[in-house]
């Protein structure tokens, strides 16, 4: 070996010794910097339950903690299935009881479905759902609860023509109004607001849900010969500008603007995001940043996603929830006070799954 060779492997050895001892010097560092992960908890509602199938959930915060329910039975649309809730203590879900069914005073009995969560500002905790043999001719009722999910309310069906939110939360407006997107299927897919305002002294009752005098119905924001689309869910930008996203059979997520504080909608366009005809959710972050959950393909639902957005309009994938085979799926999202983002969603039709997530991680993901 010459003595330049002798002098250049010298040189890549103390070299690559300064390079270690930098990066071990620089480790905990390094370690520090990494991001924290966003997700903070992901646990299944229960292990074991009465019913072979749930789907649908949907999940609120009250002052006693957080209250989920869902839709479970045999199989979506078998006569035995009800609604089904379940209460977090703190510490753990309680087993699921049922708190609703779908059977008449003649004995008849019928599916439920999509159950939907809401605690306004002034009144009780509601429950919205739907009864029928299918979505084409279900009606809708509402029940309520002034314990926190404990105990409910006799069910009130509301008035003809207004079926409440179909499947994702209400919004309120800081008057106490409630917008409810909502939709038919015995038309075609067809999808509407409902607006309920508060009676005198705003508080909300059984009896004003239940009366004609309280609701009143957007027109469709759809044809849908172009656009087939349901279930709308809110984006509230400010006191009068409002979007409504929805699910379609067009392959992709569709929109729809309100510039007086939902009266009044756009025309429904197309958004660039893909939809495989599924359910999906929005929210506005106290930061006043909007994220979107939804499976992010044209075909399938095994993949499901978070898209977080300044706007409304310009969205970027943050997160995979799931991806793998099976169905995941109808998603619902919520911010608690404490500023935790909570997500329950179906798993593979089986149980109900719910994801807790840290929303001062979300710009590191």
């Amino acid at each position: 070996m010459s003595n330049d060779e002798r002098l250049s492997r010298r040189v890549w050895a103390t070299l690559g010794l300064f390079v270690a001892c930098a990066v071990l010097t620089m480790a905990p560092e390094m370690e520090a910097q990494q991001p924290k992960p966003a997700i903070v908890l992901s646990e299944f509602i229960f292990e074991d339950a009465p019913f072979a199938s749930a789907h649908a959930s949907t999940i609120v915060e009250t002052h006693n903690g957080l209250v989920a329910a869902w839709f479970g039975g045999t199989e979506e649309g078998d006569p035995d299935v009800g609604i089904w809730l379940s209460r977090h203590n703190g510490s753990r879900w309680a087993e699921p009881v049922e708190i609703a069914n779908g059977i008449q005073p003649d004995g008849t009995r019928h599916p439920c479905w999509n159950p939907v969560l809401f605690r306004p500002a002034n009144g009780p905790l509601l429950l919205f759902y739907k009864v029928g043999p299918n979505p084409r001719t279900w009606w809708g009722l509402v029940r309520t609860s002034t314990d926190q999910g404990r105990t409910w309310s006799a069910a009130a069906r509301l008035p003809d023509g207004i079926l409440g939110p179909i499947r994702a939360k209400p919004v309120e407006l800081t008057s106490g109004t409630l917008l409810a997107g909502s939709s038919f299927e015995h038309t075609g897919w067809v999808s509407h607001i409902e607006r309920a305002q508060p009676t005198t002294g705003g508080a909300w009752s059984i009896d004003s849900l239940a009366s004609p005098s309280v609701w009143r119905r957007s027109a469709a924001l759809n044809n849908p010969n172009r656009f087939a689309a349901i279930q709308p869910t809110i984006l509230v930008h400010s006191p009068t500008r409002l979007q409504a996203l929805c699910r379609s059979r067009q392959e992709v997520i569709t929109e729809s603007w309100s510039n007086d504080g939902g009266k009044t909608w756009s025309p429904m366009v197309a958004t660039t995001l893909p939809n495989p005809n599924a359910g999906i959710d929005t929210l506005r972050l106290t930061d006043g940043r909007f994220l979107l959950i939804y499976n992010p393909r044209t075909r399938g639902r095994e993949q499901l996603a978070i898209a977080i957005s300044a706007d409304g309009q310009l969205w970027r994938r943050i997160m995979m929830l799931e991806n793998a085979q099976g169905e995941y799926s109808y998603p619902a999202m919520i911010q608690t006070g404490d500023g935790l983002i909570h997500v329950t969603y179906t798993w593979k039709r089986q149980r109900i799954k719910h994801v807790v997530i840290d929303s001062a991680q979300l710009d590191a993901r």
